[in-house]
């Protein structure tokens, strides 16, 4: 790691002085108490596609040790990976099965269970397949409220917006009724652009929901950096709806634009993302919250080579003992 890295690091840190983190890891003690959630948004849910996946997936065993069974992850249903990592089963806490159940009642298959990785999160899946009968509507109503429109042509932006508004919907029914026993607190943080139409819509809707978004790598900062422009020394020269506009990612442009404006805390994981951040989509991040190393998985790592070199001259000192010379 960079020295520069680790200033940066080091600087965000001292943002959480004083608070000692693990005073709340009590295995989901007090958020069950206080009635606090924490719903995990993303494409990449029991969904292998790219690195947001690996993310999610570090992030879970820590995020379960604090809120337990308050903690749910939220994703489109992949057949492929649902076979393989998510053991299906019906939802324990009532809330949760009643929210599913009112989707379920207007045709929405909804897949619920947990993934098949360490701290075994409770996972909810949408079928999209099962509301593309509702793609038209929910397309007028993301322009009717967003003033965002979706072409026809892009199949991802399509998936898209259907998984929002899934997740938009499931919200609205978790909120209603995880609120009737007591006052709930509850945390919805989405990854990348592609859970974006979500946010979105449950910020504009004014649902009772804290509303976090990470972008790990802007958009069109992808786009931009594939072609051959000095990026980082230009930021600030960028024609941004016509650089959008010219890859045809205008809408992608602006779903993500929006999804960091609505966000009641806008994170990036890097201090360069967040200065692309600041020109690309004319939002700072609130906080920097740096992608980091799972030191005990390294640790126990290290421990396995050190087994290993020592079996290794054992069976050296066999071999010579029974063949030398």
């Amino acid at each position: 790691m960079s020295i520069t890295r680790i200033k940066n690091v080091t600087k965000s840190l001292k943002t959480f002085q004083g608070i000692h983190f693990e005073t709340y890891l009590d295995n989901g003690e007090a958020a069950e108490q206080m009635n606090k959630w924490l719903l995990e948004v993303s494409w990449e849910v029991a969904n292998k596609v790219g690195g947001i996946y690996t993310v999610i997936r570090s992030k879970v065993p820590i995020t379960k040790k604090e809120y337990g069974n308050n903690y749910i992850c939220l994703g489109p249903y992949n057949d492929s990976f649902v076979k393989t990592e998510v053991e299906i089963s019906e939802p324990k806490n009532d809330a949760l099965h009643e929210a599913v159940n009112d989707m379920r009642r207007y045709g929405v298959n909804v897949i619920t269970g947990n993934w098949l990785i360490e701290g075994f999160p409770q996972v909810v899946l949408f079928d999209l397949s099962s509301v593309t009968n509702r793609l038209d509507g929910w397309k007028g109503d993301f322009f009717e409220y967003a003033r965002i429109g979706i072409p026809y042509f892009d199949r991802e932006s399509n998936d898209a917006l259907l998984f929002g508004f899934c997740v938009f919907w499931f919200i609205g029914a978790f909120l209603e009724h995880v609120k009737r026993t007591q006052k709930c607190y509850v945390i919805a943080h989405f990854h990348e652009w592609l859970a974006g139409v979500g946010l979105i819509m449950t910020r504009l809707r004014g649902y009772d929901c804290g509303l976090i978004f990470t972008t790990h790598a802007t958009l069109l900062g992808r786009y931009l950096c594939a072609g051959s422009t000095d990026f980082y020394n230009n930021l600030s020269l960028f024609n941004l709806d016509k650089e959008a506009g010219d890859r045809q990612i205008y809408h992608r442009y602006c779903i993500e634009r929006a999804a960091a404006s609505c966000a009641h805390v806008f994170t990036t994981v890097s201090k360069i993302t967040g200065i692309e951040s600041e020109y690309l989509l004319n939002k700072k991040p609130d906080v920097l919250t740096p992608n980091g190393l799972n030191v005990q998985t390294f640790a126990a790592l290290h421990e396995f080579q050190n087994l290993h070199a020592k079996n290794k001259e054992k069976l050296n000192a066999f071999v010579r003992g029974h063949f030398y010379g």
